[in-house]
């Protein structure tokens, strides 16, 4: 099969690879029939390639056709249609049942002192092969995958449950936005967009929105949202205090995470490591990391007194300086962590099922692409060219040109 490996720093090439098999009872194997660029994706391609190894498939947004099922796969059969969670996990151990899928005990990462296995990321997160490729093996197939309809309807209705929305419906109820609340979403990428249609689905009073992309405002805009554009405010703390009666927003989601642009010094660092050689890359970040905290910093000081702030944007570092006496003295209370899909698969299953689609599913992807394109598409998001804000790539598309 056609695969997306990882052939070094930022260097990505689409190989023919031996096809996945059956290795354990519980796993199943798909044909991917869409499968989407994640900005977690990029965190890889730009900052944590030391924790990758020449000839890693990346990718952990696929759907597809289920092509084969293990003995132990009660709940599949060749031929649905599924979506694939990013997150490896059994639904029965002691964090599953707590709703913890990101913990899960079966699949814990304990070498390296983290959480569950997720497709395509790396040692740190189990080494499984991600889903930017003709076919994928899903390990945990009895609990994983979601079923949805085979009724002609495109992809990305149900592509996005694999992440997107699910992180971003998780993001809005950590960050505790209530009917008639203000929420204030920083960072207008896929999460980001979502945030802001689910806190306005979930009631929300006012919802805004900051970025400075162009095409991201705009699409932000078409779904209601107040935007600010950071090309235009210098002090954006001050600007959402001004619209929220001098106190800051309730809620508010930080959806950039250390994608973030801001701290030239903290930037240089982890591109540093990132060429560094493997070895002692993994201990700088493991040790000495430090985020670009921009987004962070101005969530902080823009949440009101006694609010609430969620954080779905990935961090890496692990020495981040924290402005502790403002979090403390402004009684913030702080909420974060990968996204327990399945947990929410209930709740936003029948709203991306909906012909008059909510949550705007069928307005996010903003490029389609052949998976031989893969490596052109990853370099135009990540420099935001193109008004590129979420891409898709088809297996079955011919390369482009």
């Amino acid at each position: 099969m056609r695969a997306l490996t990882w052939q070094g720093t930022e260097k990505l090439s689409v190989e023919t690879v031996p096809d996945p098999q059956i290795v354990e009872p519980t796993d199943a194997v798909i044909r991917v029939t869409s499968t989407a660029i994640c900005g977690s994706d990029l965190h890889l391609y730009s900052t944590l390639g030391m924790f990758l190894e020449s000839g890693d498939i990346l990718g952990h947004e696929p759907m597809g056709v289920v092509e084969e099922v293990g003995p132990g796969v009660t709940n599949l059969a060749p031929g649905d249609r599924v979506v694939v969670p990013f997150v490896i996990a059994c639904g029965s151990c002691f964090m599953c049942s707590r709703g913890l899928s990101t913990q899960c005990e079966t699949t814990q990462n304990r070498h390296a002192s983290k959480g569950a296995t997720l497709f395509g990321y790396t040692t740190l997160y189990g080494h499984v092969a991600g889903g930017q490729a003709e076919y994928l093996r899903v390990p945990q197939a009895q609990f994983g995958p979601v079923t949805v309809p085979d009724d002609g309807s495109p992809d990305e209705r149900w592509l996005y449950l694999s992440d997107v929305v699910p992180t971003a419906w998780q993001a809005v109820r950590y960050a505790d936005v209530e009917p008639g609340g203000d929420v204030a979403v920083i960072g207008l990428g896929p999460i980001g967009q979502m945030a802001c249609r689910i806190a306005a689905h979930l009631g929300a009073r006012r919802v805004f929105g900051v970025d400075l992309v162009p095409e991201r405002l705009e699409m932000a805009r078409r779904h209601g949202v107040e935007t600010i554009d950071l090309r235009d405010v210098d002090d954006v703390p001050a600007a959402l205090r001004d619209l929220t009666d001098g106190r800051g927003p309730a809620s508010v989601v930080d959806a950039v995470g250390m994608e973030a642009h801001g701290s030239p010094v903290a930037e240089t660092a982890m591109k540093a490591a990132a060429f560094l050689p493997d070895a002692v890359g993994r201990k700088m970040i493991d040790t000495v990391g430090v985020d670009r905290l921009a987004a962070l910093y101005t969530a902080i000081s823009s949440v009101r007194r006694g609010g609430t702030l969620s954080l779905s944007g990935v961090y890496g570092g692990s020495a981040d300086p924290l402005p502790m006496m403002e979090l403390f003295d402004k009684q913030v209370t702080v909420r974060m962590g990968q996204a327990n899909v399945r947990k929410w698969i209930d709740d936003v299953l029948p709203l991306v099922a909906r012909d008059d689609d909510p949550l705007g599913v069928l307005d996010l992807r903003t490029h389609r692409a052949s998976l031989e394109d893969a490596p052109a598409m990853y370099e135009t998001f990540q420099k935001k060219e193109d008004g590129c804000i979420k891409v898709v790539l088809d297996p079955a598309l011919p390369k482009a040109g």
